[in-house]
């Protein structure tokens, strides 16, 4: 009791986030008894009509659904390989650079688009790959005819996860060279006096120090598997790309916003939030027994 007097205070500050948390976090979860309704909005939940798991059979046989969730696991695991390879090649570059100005610069200029909501991004992205826009007119000059990147299939996932990784990349690689400036500067020294140059340093001292928080970075990556980047695919995508490029997120809102089903779209979303669950544990195991990092 006297230590809960003591820490009274703080107890009662945490009051406003626990409520907020309950009403927007907790909350919403209501609505996913639409998943195994007919749902009507006119009738609320209370009278939509139970079909029990009618709309989990009709979403998992829609002809879209398997393209959509092929569509989904691709561009999320590029994404994830391309956010610890990248980051960590721009990292050890950086790491070599001795003028500090210059790679505090670069380390700006690559951060900067992280900052950006992919609304902005995402006009910019669409005129530089426009038809007439500047990437067009680099393909014109060589001579050959202009590509419309933003209605093919194949060209469009890749403008899709390239674009996610310019985005976000600058956050893995200030992440990972705050990790190697953890590393013991005695272990270098002792390498170059053995006659190591920087390509061994790199193998055999700086790669192995930040080990640890690749692992983890990697590992705490898994659960964003069926997150493939709902925004900003929603922003640039159109119906000619559906079929490379439409995801669980998007084909929820087409389901829901578009077509009013919204008994199937609950449904959908059901499924990817009991997968995300199961995937977020399995991490939370993973990285909690190779990195000994814990949140509870």
């Amino acid at each position: 009791m006297k230590l809960l007097r003591k820490e009274y205070p703080l107890h009662l500050m945490l009051v406003p986030g626990v409520i907020l948390t309950l009403i927007y976090a907790y909350g919403p979860m209501a609505g996913l008894v639409m998943a195994f309704q007919q749902f009507e909005p006119l009738s609320g939940f209370f009278k939509s009509e139970w079909v029990g798991f009618d709309n989990f059979t009709y979403v998992f046989n829609l002809p879209d659904f398997n393209q959509v969730l092929w569509n989904t696991i691709v561009i999320s695991l590029f994404k994830m390989v391309l956010f610890l390879v990248v980051p960590l090649i721009l990292a050890l570059l950086l790491n070599e650079v001795t003028r500090r100005w210059f790679s505090r610069f670069i380390q700006s200029a690559i951060f900067l688009p992280f900052f950006l909501s992919w609304t902005v991004l995402g006009g910019v992205i669409i005129e530089l790959f426009s038809l007439d826009g500047p990437v067009n007119g680099i393909v014109k000059s060589l001579g050959s005819e202009p590509i419309m990147f933003m209605l093919n299939n194949d060209w469009f996932r890749g403008i899709i996860i390239g674009s996610d990784v310019w985005k976000g990349m600058g956050y893995n690689m200030i992440v990972m060279l705050a990790a190697i400036t953890g590393i013991n500067a005695t272990l270098y020294e002792a390498a170059e006096v053995d006659g190591a140059g920087k390509w061994k340093q790199m193998i055999h001292i700086t790669l192995p120090g930040i080990a640890p928080i690749i692992i983890l970075l990697g590992v705490l990556s898994l659960g964003n598997v069926l997150n493939a980047g709902f925004e900003q695919i929603l922003i640039m995508y159109n119906p000619t790309v559906y079929e490379g490029a439409d995801v669980i997120d998007t084909f929820v809102y087409r389901l829901g916003m578009f077509s009013q089903q919204f008994g199937p779209a609950a449904a959908v979303g059901l499924f990817k939030s009991v997968i995300s669950l199961g995937l977020v544990s399995i991490t939370y195991y993973a990285a909690y027994k190779y990195n000994n990092y814990r949140i509870f």
